[in-house]
């Protein structure tokens, strides 16, 4: 049972890591499970004995709640930063969930048109701020999806630590 809990465990940080790149799967929620299941049904030790706190798996569950949060929140907030309207914002949005139908690559372009595209046609301010606010959405989903995949690699990191 212990080998079952850990190959599941594996998986899930694995599959948490792809997640948090690849849009569709929810990278660091996943990961997050893979804890949870060392903690409850593998014995909460590894090898060496160390034993996984209730303590660990809260700290990294509120730390996956943040950055599933920051994730959604800071691509329009660098549009905003980079002197986009609310406009620009609303179309990063827009284009990044039009954008999932062609992954990862329509999401990319999705949010950086979207915020072209609405910040050139609403706020009607020209080409150049409207660039200039599509780079900021464009920074801000990579800012995104960088937190995710380190936050994901840290918990890949301590359910090695607590299965082997």
């Amino acid at each position: 049972m212990d080998t079952l809990i850990v190959i599941l465990a594996v998986l899930a940080g694995i599959i948490g890591i792809a997640g948090s790149i690849l849009p569709g799967l929810p990278g660091t929620p996943v990961s997050w499970i893979g804890l949870l299941l060392l903690y409850v049904w593998g014995n909460g030790t590894n090898a060496a004995g160390d034993e996984m706190t209730m303590r660990t798996l809260i700290v990294w569950g509120v730390v996956v709640a943040i950055v599933s949060v920051i994730d959604y929140i800071v691509p329009m907030w660098f549009t905003k930063i980079t002197g986009g309207s609310k406009y620009a914002e609303r179309g990063a949005l827009v284009g990044l969930v039009a954008g999932i139908i062609l992954t990862p690559v329509g999401m990319i372009l999705g949010s950086f048109l979207g915020a072209f595209l609405f910040e050139l046609y609403y706020n009607r301010q020209g080409a150049a701020q409207a660039l200039k606010a599509a780079i900021g959405s464009f920074l801000g989903f990579i800012t995104g999806t960088g937190l995710k995949t380190i936050v994901a690699v840290l918990i890949m990191w301590k359910i090695f630590v607590f299965a082997f």
